[in-house]
């Protein structure tokens, strides 16, 4: 149930009660009455009216824009009637008008559906059609208009407040919720898909031939596998009630875009995951890695140079590791591999014999967005390459940005 619900219900309660009110101020009155047929048809339009629209004012969806413009317009006009069928020196010794505090009804409707201000117009209409029928402002009209005013606001921001909280509050168990089912599918396909993939791999390595070939894919669908049930499921949806219109709105928040097109930041875990594989092994922070679209494009670039360098010239069976460290000042990735290694020159005489595969693939995108490279290697004792880029004061408030404008 939605927490303005019980504000409804009152709302309906408060028009019967102020309809019947009316009426017997009317009927108390009846012989100072001028025109008293102009206001019995106005409290027979107006008893027909309140009741034929309770249901109307029962939900937020039920209650439209047009409902709202002629229930106050017929609290306008009963105002503004008034003067046209109670005696004028009653009117201005203060007595009340035709639909008297029901009016209050229809600014608070105003108020429930659509905040406060929705609430500040409808009573801007109410307190003008109250000084034309008292002719002049008195401290008895000024009082009651300024009493609906600031009533009717006030109710009008305790309902955006609470809409708030309720989309906070549904957001909070949807994530509940899928964190619960996640953990229950991560231990599910541990229990049996994974289990099963790691097997077919020993085998498969064992007995050799095609068996070692199928074997090496069970081995690369482990490691996917793996890295989909670490890295979560699809993101929730966000459910929220339309304040205005009473409709039910469903978002869904959508991944930052691999290839930079995201407005905020971009976590580079999901650039680097699908590096990962029966021979490529990702180590990463359990948190989001944010950097810059660009930055994070670059960085990640470099790292499949790295891997490409790897596989083409630390040999078939070579292994890497892949290792993310989130640091406050800057991010630092490492690839190192178990291969030959590079012999001592080797990469200045690559470069001078035109070969610029880690001058410009690796050390020149770490300098375009302003890091560095370090190429530290053994002969025998395999290869690491570090990559270390420095976080920028975007990169840093950047993803709580652009929670603040969803």
């Amino acid at each position: 149930m939605s927490v303005e619900q019980p504000l409804w219900r009152a709302l309906t309660a408060y028009r019967i009660l102020t309809l019947f009110y009316a009426i017997g101020l009317f009927v108390s009155g009846y012989d100072e009455f001028v025109r008293p047929g102009t206001a019995i048809a106005y409290f027979a339009v107006l008893f027909v009216w309140t009741l034929a629209t309770l249901p109307r004012v029962a939900n937020a969806a039920s209650c439209t824009k047009r409902f709202l413009a002629v229930d106050l317009t017929l609290a306008l006009v009963g105002i503004l009637l008034t003067r046209v069928a109670d005696d004028v020196s009653r009117i201005e010794a203060g007595g009340p008008t035709l639909p008297s505090i029901w009016t209050a009804g229809a600014v608070l409707a105003f108020a429930i559906k659509g905040g406060w201000r929705w609430a500040a117009f409808a009573s801007t209409l109410v307190a003008a059609a109250n000084l034309v029928e008292r002719g002049a402002p008195t401290r008895d009209t000024v009082h009651n208009v300024l009493l609906v005013t600031i009533a009717s606001i006030a109710i009008g921001y305790v309902v955006e407040v609470a809409r708030a909280s309720e989309r906070t509050l549904a957001r909070a168990l949807e994530i509940e919720a899928a964190t619960r089912e996640r953990e229950r599918l991560a231990r599910d396909i541990h229990d049996s898909v994974l289990q099963v993939l790691a097997m077919v791999q020993r085998r498969g390595t064992a007995l050799g031939g095609e068996a070692a070939e199928l074997g090496r894919l069970a081995g690369e669908q482990e490691v996917a596998l793996r890295s989909l049930v670490s890295g979560g499921l699809a993101p929730v949806s966000r459910v929220s009630e339309d304040a205005a219109e009473g409709a039910l709105v469903r978002l869904v928040e959508e991944p930052d875009a691999p290839d930079g097109t995201a407005e905020g930041p971009v976590d580079l875990r999901a650039l680097l995951t699908p590096y990962a594989g029966a021979k490529v092994t990702l180590s990463e922070p359990g948190a989001p890695v944010s950097l810059a679209p660009l930055t994070a494009r670059e960085l990640a670039a470099a790292v499949g140079a790295a891997l490409d360098n790897v596989a083409r010239h630390a040999g078939a069976d070579a292994r890497a590791w892949i290792l993310v460290e989130d640091e406050p000042d800057e991010v630092i990735v490492t690839v190192r591999d178990d291969g030959p290694g590079i012999q001592e020159g080797r990469l200045a005489q690559a470069e001078g014999e035109g070969r610029l595969g880690v001058a410009l693939s690796i050390r020149g995108r770490l300098r375009g967005i302003g890091g560095k490279a370090e190429i530290i290697s053994v002969p025998g004792q395999g290869t690491e390459v570090e990559l270390k880029v420095p976080r920028s004061h975007e990169d840093t408030t950047g993803t709580r940005g652009k929670a603040e404008r969803r």
